[in-house]
């Protein structure tokens, strides 16, 4: 590859390229259910699932997969919250040589309808809580496009016994409760205790490095989500160069709160603890105490998570009181970490946040922050034989260092394409010097070391009288604010300007009851051009987010003003 810009200051300790193995997903587990029989790959409520645990588990559910009929390549889809039966169910799925269709556990029936019909998936895997989602879903689809097996697991299937989860392993009561929740199944329904006990063994296994491994859906711009292609081989470059970079190995104790289906929370907790042997503390959901508690009860030692987790667990009236200090590697993405938050990291618990970047389609990480030369409010530096640019989105020209374009990216874990669709496929990806880039729809800019930082998406700017406002500029001032714990810009209409900023707001605990939306506007005046200042103000007591913890706001430009 040739040199480009952050080739020169390229961590000493890191390859510039990998030397990905050509085996399977299913091989890695393998290896370590051989290399730590007895260690703990999971701790759920303070219940290990350890390795050797772990892939027999996968092995029997994979036998009872295919006695169900499930042949290669059929897709299987996976919707539950974190646990660690989703672990096993997705390494069963493959060790079926079939193919994972991972569903946000927040979807409801008339979304789930589209993943059933268009994955063509015969067989899902859910939880008690979630059966009667899929069950009214499927009733709604053709009886041609309907799933024929579902099987069902309780979250206290892989709990201790309720009467033995030690306080500190439990979370907030209404999340216990669900968790502890088993409402009648629907008619037909397979529990999964039954399915593991019938003992079935898989056959051999004939998955090769390119076969079609997982499909996880991404929502874009416009239409119905679509389903992002991977292969065996897509994946192997993040699930090895995740380990490297971030130095996490057989030692390392990482808190699993970034939901398994997403991309990240895949790479992470899934399947790069397969590969490396690490220990994972799941949380099914988030829950700030809980979190606190268990940093520091096990020692966690790396925390791939969203910016708005950090916000939140800062927010608690116990934040001093939280021992962090056996955190060696914070990291995350999805959105720009505030600098006011980041400097309060570093201030106060010695932790540098380390940002990064991708996309399903890039099988999470394309750009990520040398964790010892980290660059706030920036993407990182493209990583293991990774070539991205950022150019004019028209003609395709790269654009001068400092200026703002479309980011393209080019590397060995790109996606095959999208399901289904051929057209959205070939509109993905261009050539640039020979090579095959993927169009992240993503505006950015580079500086002169070669590290990457976001504008916005291209959909998002808002036009107010000509000057062109990024929204996540605004939000990541407005987190300066003393009056503001989180915001989300979007664009109001306005009969003079066009369109004009709005920002939804919630408040810190101290600001409630006297801070006023002028307040804000006021401050906004002063730490901001005038064109960028919300002109209007709407307080919320929180903003709505996605499974994976980023602020949704589309939704709320949706209720603003459809664009």
């Amino acid at each position: 590859m040739a040199d480009r810009p952050h080739h020169a200051i390229w961590p000493s300790r890191l390859p510039r390229e990998l030397a990905v193995p050509e085996t399977t997903i299913g091989f890695n587990l393998e290896v370590s259910a051989r290399r730590h029989p007895h260690k703990p790959a999971y701790l759920f409520l303070g219940r290990a699932l350890r390795f050797a645990e772990w892939l027999a588990q996968a092995e029997a559910l994979a036998g009872w997969l295919q006695a169900q009929g499930v042949a290669k390549g059929d897709r299987v889809l996976l919707y539950l919250q974190n646990c660690p039966q989703w672990a096993v169910a997705f390494h069963a799925i493959v060790r079926a040589d079939a193919v994972v269709v991972p569903v946000n556990p927040m979807n409801r029936a008339d979304e789930l309808g589209h993943y059933i019909s268009d994955s063509e998936a015969r067989v899902a895997i859910t939880s008690a809580d979630l059966a009667a989602t899929v069950e009214q879903a499927n009733a709604a689809l053709p009886p041609e496009q309907r799933l024929r097996t579902l099987l069902v697991t309780r979250y206290t299937d892989a709990m201790p016994p309720l009467d033995q989860v030690d306080p500190a392993e439990k979370p907030a009561a209404a999340i216990f409760d669900w968790l502890c929740a088993d409402p009648p199944l629907p008619s037909g329904a397979v529990r999964w205790a039954d399915a593991l006990a019938a003992g079935l063994r898989p056959g051999p296994s004939t998955a090769q490095p390119d076969d079609l491994c997982v499909l996880p859906y991404t929502s874009g711009t416009t239409g119905l989500p679509k389903g992002c292609m991977h292969s065996h081989r897509t994946l192997m470059p993040n699930i090895v160069g995740g380990g490297q970079w971030g130095q996490s190995g057989a030692e390392t104790v990482a808190l699993g709160v970034v939901p398994m289906f997403h991309i990240t929370g895949l790479m992470y907790n899934v399947l790069g603890a397969a590969y490396g042997g690490s220990t994972t503390v799941l949380m099914p959901r988030w829950d700030r105490e809980l979190a606190g508690r268990l940093i520091a009860r096990h020692r966690v030692s790396h925390w791939t998570c969203i910016p708005t987790m950090v916000i939140d667990l800062l927010g608690s009236p116990n934040a001093k009181q939280f021992d962090l200090s056996s955190l060696r590697r914070l990291s995350g993405g999805g959105a720009a970490m505030p600098q006011a938050v980041a400097e309060r990291l570093q201030q106060e618990f010695g932790l540098t946040f380390a940002e990064g970047y991708g996309l399903t389609e890039t099988a999470a990480p394309s750009h990520a922050n040398p964790p010892e030369r980290a660059k706030l409010q920036c993407l990182g530096i493209p990583i293991f034989g990774v070539d991205s640019r950022v150019v004019d989105p028209a003609t395709l020209q790269e654009m001068p260092v400092g200026e703002s374009g479309e980011i393209v990216t080019h590397g060995p874990m790109l996606f095959k394409g999208y399901w289904r669709h051929p057209e959205a496929t070939r509109d993905a990806f261009v050539q640039i010097d020979g090579k095959t880039f993927f169009r992240t729809g993503d505006l950015g800019r580079m500086d002169e070391e070669g590290y990457f930082f976001l504008t916005d998406r291209l959909k998002r700017m808002i036009n107010a009288s000509g000057y062109k406002v990024w929204p996540s500029e605004v939000e990541l001032l407005l987190f300066k604010c003393p009056l503001v714990q989180e915001a989300c810009v979007v664009a109001a209409r306005d009969d003079y300007r066009g369109e004009t900023v709005k920002a939804w707001v919630v408040l810190r605990d101290a600001a409630r009851g006297h801070a006023s939306a002028d307040d804000i506007i006021a401050w906004a005046r002063e730490h901001m051009a005038a064109y960028k200042v919300p002109r209007i103000v709407e307080f919320v007591d929180a903003l709505p987010k996605s499974g994976s913890g980023k602020v949704m706001w589309r939704l709320l430009q949706e209720r603003e003003a459809p664009r």
